[in-house]
C-alpha cells in the first residue's frame, strides 16, 4: 500500500485528493493545523464510508512554519507521494500580511524540500508542488505567441505570487541539485461547492442562493469583467495523481483552453433560480437588477478592488494532455449549477435547524 502525505487537506483540492487517493488503496497522511474551531467538514463524510476501515487516513498536526515538526514527520511516516497543497492562498489578504505569506508559501516549500532530503527519502519520494497560473502576470499582447506554457515568462502581481514563484523554483532547484522527483503544477482557477467563501465563484453562488431565500438582498463585487479558467476541482485532482505516476518528474500548466467573464458567472448563477438580470451604467458605477422586480441584485464596490491586478491570461495545456493523457470531464455550466444548488441545500438546512432551536456552528475556516 502506498504512503501519500498531503499538507492542506481540509481545503477543497486536499479533500478531494484525500478521496480520489483512497479509492486507490493508498493510505493518506494530512497534516492539519491547531486552531480553536473545527474546520474539517470537507472530509468528515470519508470516515463514515463503509470501506474506510480497510484504508487509512491519518491526522498529524503541524505548521508549514515548523521546520523540526515537519523533518521528524516525513521520517516517521516515510511517503511515496508527498503533495504540498498548503498556502496562505487569499491574493488580497496577502497585501495584508505579505512576511506570514512568504514564510509560509516559500519557506515553507523549502523546508518540505529539506525535510525529505534529511530523512534520506530523496529518491523515493514524489514531491508535488502546486503552483498557480498568476504567476504569469499580465497577459502581453506584444509578445510573438500569446499563450502561456510551461517555459513562459513569469511576472506575479502580489505577494501570494511572489511567494509561489519562489516555491516553484526551489522544487526545480532541488530537483536539478539532488535529483529529487520534483514535479510543479501550474494551476488555473478550480472550484467546487467546497471553495472558501471568500472566493468569488463561492461568493456569488452563496450569495445566489441567499437572495433566492430571502436571506440576503445585494451581492457586492468588484471587476466583472476579469476572465478566468473555471473548472472543477475533482478533474484537477486526477491531473496531480497523474503527475507523481510519472517515470520523469516535470512541470505541467492545467487548464482547459476555455476563459469566462466574472460576468458570465454571475449571469449563470442567477439563471439556475430563475433570475434574469439586466445591467445600467458602467464600471465601478455598473448595477444589475431583476427584470422581474426591477430590484437591485448586484453591484460594484470599489473597496473589493486589489492593488494590482491579472485580468485575462491565456495558457496552453497541450503537454498535460499529451503526456498525462488528461481532460476534463465537468463544464463550466455544470461546475457552477453544482455549487448553487449545493449552497441552496445548505442554507435551506441551516433555516430549518434555526426554525427547530439548533445553534447553527461557522463551518467555515
Amino acid at each position: 500500500m502506498k504512503k501519500a502525505l498531503i499538507t492542506w487537506i481540509t481545503w477543497q483540492d486536499g479533500s478531494y485528493l484525500a478521496e480520489l487517493l483512497i479509492e486507490k488503496w493508498y493510505e493518506v497522511h494530512w497534516l492539519k493545523r491547531r486552531s480553536s474551531s473545527y474546520n474539517t467538514e470537507r472530509i468528515d463524510h470519508i470516515y463514515e464510508w463503509p470501506e474506510i476501515k480497510n484504508r487509512k487516513l491519518i491526522l498529524h498536526y503541524s505548521d508549514m512554519t515548523d521546520s523540526a515538526n515537519l523533518i521528524k514527520l516525513v521520517s516517521e511516516i516515510k511517503p511515496d507521494e508527498i503533495y504540498n497543497l498548503a498556502a496562505q492562498s487569499h491574493v488580497w489578504v496577502s497585501f495584508e500580511i505579505p512576511e506570514y505569506t512568504t514564510n509560509c508559501d516559500a519557506m515553507g516549500t523549502l523546508r518540505l524540500l529539506e525535510a525529505i532530503r534529511v530523512a534520506w527519502l530523496e529518491k523515493t519520494c514524489k514531491f508535488y508542488q502546486a503552483s498557480t497560473s498568476e504567476l504569469f502576470g499580465w497577459m502581453d499582447y506584444n509578445r510573438p505567441e500569446s499563450w502561456y506554457n510551461e517555459n513562459s515568462p513569469m511576472h506575479p502581481r502580489s505577494p501570494y505570487w511572489c511567494a509561489k514563484l519562489y516555491a516553484m523554483w526551489i522544487a526545480r532547484n532541488y530537483k536539478e541539485s539532488y535529483w529529487m522527483f520534483c514535479s510543479n503544477w501550474i494551476l488555473f482557477n478550480h472550484e467546487s461547492p467546497r471553495r472558501w467563501e471568500t472566493f468569488v465563484t463561492r461568493k456569488i453562488t452563496m450569495a445566489v442562493a441567499k437572495i433566492k431565500l430571502w436571506l440576503q438582498e445585494k451581492l457586492y463585487l468588484w471587476n466583472l469583467d476579469a476572465k478566468r479558467d473555471w473548472w472543477h476541482a475533482k478533474d484537477y485532482v486526477e491531473a496531480m495523481r497523474l503527475i507523481l505516476q510519472q517515470d520523469k518528474p516535470d512541470d505541467y500548466v492545467i487548464a482547459t483552453w476555455e476563459s469566462n467573464t466574472v460576468r458570465d458567472f454571475v449571469n449563470w448563477s442567477f439563471e439556475e433560480v430563475w433570475i434574469k438580470l439586466e445591467w445600467k451604467w458602467t464600471w465601478i458605477d455598473e448595477k444589475w437588477y431583476d427584470k422581474a422586480t426591477w430590484k437591485y441584485l448586484v453591484e460594484v464596490d470599489p473597496k473589493y478592488f486589489r492593488p494590482a491586478e491579472v485580468d485575462f491570461l491565456l495558457w496552453d495545456s497541450s503537454k498535460a494532455r499529451n503526456v498525462l493523457w488528461w481532460n476534463p470531464k465537468y463544464s463550466v455550466r455544470e461546475l457552477c449549477s453544482e455549487m448553487v444548488k449545493s449552497d441552496i441545500e445548505k442554507f435551506r438546512k441551516d433555516e430549518l435547524l434555526k426554525a427547530h432551536g439548533f445553534e447553527i456552528l461557522n463551518q467555515y475556516e
